[in-house]
């Protein structure tokens, strides 16, 4: 996914991320008690949450920096894209341990796996066109 089409999905991916961070910045706990999945987990932890919030915010904000730097995008889509894998693999890991059960993943897919899915898709557009849009920032 490359162009214009790829600069829309980063819009809409920081616009989420961006409120989810700022969520369990401001509210963390009542994100902790809304979100599917969360409070399985373990217990509250306000620092905790708020830190995690922060890494969404700079995940959020490195996928909008791509869209304003086109000639940067490969590389400001491609670090906060390794983040959400490992959050990813981190939630496989919790399954194939047996620290969570199987459906678990179904649960966490929209939240988890599938920003990482877009992530990587953005990337692999980014990379075809040598980085950069000739479409440039929406």
């Amino acid at each position: 996914m490359s162009g214009r089409p790829a600069a829309v999905v980063a819009g809409v991916m920081a616009a989420l991320l961006i409120g989810n961070g700022l969520a369990m910045l401001i509210a963390p706990e009542p994100w902790y008690w809304t979100v599917p999945g969360v409070a399985e987990r373990g217990p509250f932890n306000h620092h905790f949450v708020r830190d995690i919030g922060m890494a969404y915010l700079l995940v959020g904000g490195c996928f909008a920096a791509g869209i304003a730097l086109p000639g940067q995008r490969l590389a400001l889509w491609a670090v906060p894209t390794a983040w959400l894998a490992g959050h990813a693999l981190f939630h496989v890991w919790e399954v194939a341990g047996g620290h969570m059960p199987p459906g678990a993943l179904l649960e966490d897919f929209a939240g988890v796996m599938l920003p990482t899915l877009i992530g990587l898709a953005l990337c692999v557009g980014a990379r075809r066109s040598g980085g950069s849009s000739a479409a440039g920032p929406v």
